[in-house]
């Protein structure tokens, strides 16, 4: 049997949360709700270009992408489309490790434009060079912007 949850739009999230019940605050740009998998435990999806997106179709929501509670004791991961619960498979350690500092890294380039200052040292970027007639790409780029 597949779980669906019912949608709350509300200005804050109440201390006690439903089970079966998505709350999202677009004040505070976030969706939360209590584990799918049953365990109880509060989960927090904030919305922004880096971390969740929220689809509300007027009916029902999407969240993208799929959650992944690894550091709650159940490691539950499941897909929220169209107010119903899918699960996913589950991740090993490290495939979460790899996922974290693609996420860092995301993060980093969106937020400081691609610098790399906040990134951790054992974690390179490598920025490819696409060549022109011309020279690079982004000398292209800058000249056509200016």
């Amino acid at each position: 049997m597949k779980l669906q949850l019912e949608h709350k739009f509300v200005k804050s999230v109440p201390r006690e949360l439903e089970s079966g019940v998505l709350y999202i605050s677009l004040d505070y740009s976030t969706v939360v709700h209590s584990c799918c998998c049953g365990c109880g435990e509060e989960v927090v999806t904030p919305l922004s270009p880096t971390d969740w997106n929220m689809t509300f179709d007027g009916v029902s929501v999407s969240l993208s992408p799929s959650v992944g509670n690894w550091n709650l004791k159940c490691r539950s991961h499941y897909v929220i489309r169209r107010n119903e619960v899918i699960q996913a498979g589950s991740w090993s350690q490290e495939k979460i490790d790899l996922e974290r500092m693609r996420d860092k890294h995301s993060k980093a380039k969106y937020y400081d434009a691609g610098s790399s200052q906040h990134m951790p040292p054992s974690f390179p970027v490598q920025r490819p060079v696409a060549k022109t007639a011309k020279g690079t790409f982004l000398s292209w780029l800058s000249k056509v912007l200016k």
